[in-house]
């Protein structure tokens, strides 16, 4: 027996509503991640990262935690010497 959205307790329904807010708020925060980064700041292949994305939560955790590498950071400039 299939269970419909009104079988569901308020309670069950807003943990599947919260559990899919959070998937979709990683998701796109990932993808926008990913098209923002150098190619080179990526492990592998972008195309490939970006349909791992899609995989449910895990997609862009497993994208955060190993997917990415650091961004190389400029140095500040040292101050002109007196003379």
């Amino acid at each position: 027996m299939t269970r419909q959205w009104a079988d569901l307790t308020p309670a069950t329904q807003s943990g599947i509503v919260i559990l899919a807010a959070i998937q979709i708020v990683l998701a796109v925060a990932a993808w926008i991640d990913l098209a923002r980064r150098p190619r080179d700041a990526v492990v592998g292949r972008k195309w490939i990262w970006a349909v791992v994305i899609l995989l449910n939560i895990i997609g862009p955790i497993v994208y955060f935690g190993w997917g990415r590498r650091p961004l190389a950071r400029s140095r500040p400039r040292p101050a002109p010497a007196d003379s």
